[in-house]
């Protein structure tokens, strides 16, 4: 009699023999169809916990550009440590860059195909969370010339027409490019914007302490000349004696 662990163990070994299991690759297109080489990228906001380790996973193929940059924008708790631990690890484990500092870069060609690993620690600052800014992709040179090349076998196209292809692919890397820097930018002024309203509530809070020390310290000081202006009335039976 079989155990129904053996069992269990048969039909997972069927199922995988016949296609049924999930690749972490996304999967080509039966026939001649490669797998789609485009490009994409993410750019958002998270807040980190204090003293928290927080990952993120990003799919890329081999022969890739992988890009990442970061910026801390805000940070709450008592000491404010705007510095971070951000790592970047292959499919395999292997580090491939990591930064400690307020915003960084870490970009690479990527070498094997699998999801890597994103990792922001926030050891620095154990008492307080922070708001980091992250913009991360990959993209790959020479796909739209590979695709043209492949269109171009398949079909005798015109030479207006081949031309007007190149050109809007090429103008489609610049942009892209264009976007990347101006992401980058987009970064810095939100980290600018949270400078600049920490330091706008700082000084209104300061301003208002301050009216409220020389406000009571004009009050105490009145009350002690006061003092010291205070005649007691005498009369026949209380008199001051030397």
């Amino acid at each position: 009699m079989l155990k129904p662990s053996a069992v269990c163990v048969a039909v997972f070994v069927i199922l995988c023999v016949g296609g049924w299991c999930q690749k972490s690759e996304p999967l080509a297109l039966r026939g001649e169809q490669s797998l789609f080489r485009g490009s994409d990228r993410y750019d958002f906001s998270y807040v980190l916990p204090a003293a928290a380790l927080e990952c993120f996973w990003h799919f890329a193929h081999q022969s890739g550009n992988f890009y990442f940059s970061y910026e801390v924008q805000w940070v709450t708790g008592i000491g404010k440590d705007r510095h971070i631990t951000a790592t970047v690890n292959s499919p395999e484990g292997l580090l491939m860059g990591s930064s400690q500092d307020v915003r960084g870069q870490i970009n690479f060609r990527t070498k094997e195909t699998g999801f890597f690993q994103i990792c922001l620690s926030n050891f620095h600052n154990r008492f307080g969370s922070m708001q980091v800014f992250l913009n991360f992709g990959v993209y790959y040179d020479g796909f739209e010339e590979m695709q043209h090349q492949k269109e171009q076998e398949k079909k005798q196209l015109n030479d207006t027409l081949a031309t007007i292809e190149t050109s809007a692919a090429r103008v489609q890397s610049y942009v892209f490019h264009m976007w990347r820097y101006y992401n980058f930018a987009r970064m810095r002024q939100g980290t600018d914007y949270y400078l600049l309203l920490s330091n706008y509530n700082y000084v209104t809070w300061w301003s208002a302490a301050q009216s409220l020390v020389i406000v009571l310290s004009g009050f105490l000081q009145l009350h002690f000349l006061k003092r010291l202006f205070y005649t007691k009335t005498t009369t026949d039976t209380q008199k001051p004696r030397c």
